[in-house]
């Protein structure tokens, strides 16, 4: 059964927390002239990140080491900006981030941990990552998964808590990702990454809400990545980037990624100006390892199991992205691989109008080892450019309703 998430976390946990009569109040104020605010931020988290308050700014914070927010029935008030220095030698060094995202072995800077909680930038408040040293760096080095450029902003081992009215700035890498988590929801989050960066990512968690999001991106705009279940994104902009992606899945052969209901409604994506960002990828894309392994993670891998079931997308509008819809299971994948695993199940996809760059509109390429039942098309009215005839894929599909025109096979 499909299932319709709603959104009683954000007005229960607001109204809890405004009106809650914390035992303590700390304020930060900047100490300016270039100053290091980490310490004293994080001496305000220890006394006040339990049932009490603390606000912070307005100003220019400068932090130069890495911070955890360890908060429990309390309030934090962001009204300034929190600037990460750019030093990125001393950040690549594993010891000077945190390893708490356990796929691709990612690294953190900022670390928010705990339970019931409510952390307010007021549309004022931001996180400064000073991206721009960070891509001219890797115009000229390697850039890999779990090489050590930090996730901006990582919750991880939450249990209700709400993040609203923030901004994400220049992040070196992803702009946030949730881990471990569960009854989370983000409201008026806005990330500007004008570069390859991608948006937000959500793993192993469960109930997690992301509502009214602005994310400007290189890569994928929103990423649902393996054991996220009962996830509910609302009113979302993609500028430029791959738009949002499932996966991908399947990279660890020891364990089995499922994703299970998932709605994501209202989502607009837009092609930005080729000369701030080229790429408008997909409204939506699935993608999964093959069941052959080829090294280990975080930059090889394969042969992992699960499935995804039970996703809605509907409501897109989308801006001369590339392919509108794609499902594809050889990521990272060899001529030979054995197919995968994992299988996709429930897929809707519902009122979705706009442009497309070529005629390929969608493109379903399940795995011949566990075909996809139960894809469903509704008002399904993207358009391909003018003098191309829309076109079709599907292999490997058991069932398929509502397309506007006939489904052909590549023959794989």
């Amino acid at each position: 059964m499909r299932i319709s998430l709603a959104l009683p976390l954000l007005a229960l946990y607001s109204s809890q927390f405004s009106s809650a009569k914390t035992s303590k109040t700390c304020t930060v104020k900047p100490l300016g002239h270039g100053k290091d605010d980490t310490g004293q931020i994080l001496k305000a988290m220890a006394e006040c990140g339990h049932d009490g308050h603390t606000v912070i700014g307005p100003g220019v914070f400068n932090i130069t080491g890495k911070m955890t927010w360890d908060l429990k029935s309390s309030t934090v008030d962001v009204l300034g900006t929190l600037n990460f220095q750019p030093d990125i030698q001393y950040w690549l060094q594993s010891e000077n981030t945190y390893r708490v995202i356990f796929i691709q072995d990612q690294s953190s800077w900022f670390v928010v941990t705990g339970s019931d909680f409510v952390i307010d930038g007021h549309s004022t408040g931001i996180l400064q990552g000073n991206g721009q040293p960070w891509w001219e760096y890797f115009q000229n080095h390697t850039r890999a998964d779990g090489d050590g450029r930090p996730v901006s902003l990582t919750l991880s081992n939450v249990t209700r808590g709400v993040i609203s009215n923030f901004k994400i700035e220049s992040p070196p890498f992803w702009c946030n990702a949730i881990a471990d988590s569960r009854d989370v929801v983000y409201n008026g989050i806005t990330c500007n990454a004008t570069n390859g960066n991608p948006g937000i990512d959500t793993y192993r968690s469960d109930n997690v809400s992301l509502i009214n999001f602005d994310v400007t991106c290189g890569d994928d705009c929103l990423a649902i990545k393996g054991n996220s279940t009962n996830i509910l994104g609302k009113n979302i902009v993609c500028r430029g980037g791959n738009g949002i992606a499932f996966g991908s899945l399947g990279q660890y052969q020891q364990f089995n990624d499922i994703v299970e209901n998932v709605v994501l409604e209202d989502i607009e994506l837009q092609r930005l100006d080729p000369a701030i960002q080229p790429n408008m990828g997909s409204a939506v894309y699935f993608k999964t390892w093959t069941a052959s392994v080829h090294g280990s993670p975080p930059t090889g891998g394969g042969g992992g199991g699960g499935f995804v079931n039970n996703v809605t997308v509907k409501n897109v509008s989308a801006d001369r992205v590339s392919l509108p819809v794609h499902v594809y299971q050889t990521n990272g994948g060899q001529s030979g691989d054995l197919p995968s695993q994992l299988r996709f199940s429930n897929l809707t996809f519902i009122n979705f109008t706009g442009t497309a760059l070529s005629g390929k509109l969608v493109d379903i390429e399940c795995s011949p080892a566990v075909p996809c039942p139960d894809i469903v098309f509704q008002n399904f009215n993207v358009t391909p450019p003018s003098g191309s005839s829309a076109s079709f894929i599907c292999d490997n599909v058991i069932s398929i309703t509502g397309l506007p025109g006939p489904c052909t096979s590549t023959g794989h």
